[in-house]
């Protein structure tokens, strides 16, 4: 279970505890926790285990400054930890760090590697199984590796031909496509699923993990189909959360060990993995001509900027310019 939080004490002493309870208390993704905690544990070893309400906005900006010059952390490396330790003085120490003099990372950000159409079809080919429809939901629906994995049954929605994601970075929902050729695929999948939910209510078991307390306030929702995961574990586990033995989503790290074979085996060498389905997606569909604020929605991007990063990846190769070697 890699996407797990581990319990709290109910009365958190350590300080890095105490941070993450009021993560938590603002509902921030487990994956966001993970970095900022990353990054707070990071700043308080750099400066010799210093307690961070004994320090300001000096060593914040001596550390962001040490990333840039002696680590030579990219912009947005930088930009991650200076998120990490505003949120830290702002919401847990409860104090602005007021004007900050660090200096600014100069290492270029890089546009994304994407693969070309018939690229992400070889490396697809390469797999079987949970991890070919895993990936083809990533190239063909824009979707996060964990995006894949947690899916839901209920969040295949055939009738409007979409996908919800409800458990995305930020916490925030959206829909995306549902590609019209993973329809058998995915009926398949979700017949396996409920076959495997269906033994494991004979057997005595069959819940699922719900968000957000919906287990308190709907008693019955954890072992309806609906909210049963897409993908299942091989196996039952123990959730560390409440201690019930239940069934999983499977884990992002099989999909990315599977996937990275597949990149080998296709024979692409580019610097890949199962985020570059992710932007090949957003960049195919741009230079189909589709609008730029329809795929910001789909991929989910709160800023704009965030998808206009696809628009450098297209440009050159769609402009029309021929190199002198092939006239």
């Amino acid at each position: 279970m890699d996407d797990v939080r581990r319990p709290l004490p109910l009365k958190p002493r350590r300080f890095m505890d105490q941070v993450r309870v009021i993560m938590r208390s603002r509902q921030m993704a487990y994956k966001t926790e993970q970095t900022y905690c990353k990054w707070i544990t990071h700043f308080i070893r750099f400066h010799e285990y210093r307690h961070p309400r004994h320090m300001a906005a000096s060593e914040v900006d001596t550390f962001l400054s040490y990333l840039a010059i002696n680590r030579q952390a990219a912009i947005n490396t930088q930009k991650t930890a200076l998120n990490a330790l505003v949120f830290l003085y702002k919401r847990v120490l409860g104090t602005e760090l007021g004007q900050l003099n660090f200096q600014p990372s100069a290492k270029p950000q890089t546009i994304p590697t994407v693969f070309s159409h018939a690229e992400a079809v070889s490396v697809i080919k390469q797999l079987t199984g949970t991890a070919h429809l895993a990936a083809s939901l990533m190239y063909g629906s824009g979707l996060r590796v964990m995006e894949s994995a947690r899916l839901r049954i209920q969040d295949i929605d055939f009738g409007n031909k979409c996908i919800v994601v409800r458990e995305s970075k930020g916490m925030k929902w959206r829909r995306t496509l549902l590609p019209h050729s993973l329809d058998s695929a995915l009926r398949s999948q979700i017949d396996y699923a409920l076959a495997l939910h269906s033994k494991d209510c004979e057997d005595g078991f069959g819940e699922v993990y719900l968000p957000n307390a919906l287990a308190k306030k709907y008693p019955g929702a954890a072992k309806e189909p609906a909210w049963q995961y897409l993908f299942p574990s091989s196996q039952l586990s123990i959730d560390p959360r409440s201690d019930i033995k239940r069934r999983h989503h499977i884990g992002e790290q099989q999909i990315q060990r599977a996937v990275k074979k597949a990149i080998s085996a296709a024979q692409i060498y580019k610097k890949a993995g199962c985020h570059t389905f992710r932007h090949s997606f957003a960049t195919n569909l741009l230079r189909a001509g589709t609008d730029i604020r329809n795929i910001q929605e789909m991929m989910g991007h709160s800023n704009i900027a965030t998808t206009q990063i696809y628009t450098h990846v297209v440009g050159i190769q769609e402009r029309g310019v021929v190199s002198p070697v092939d006239q």
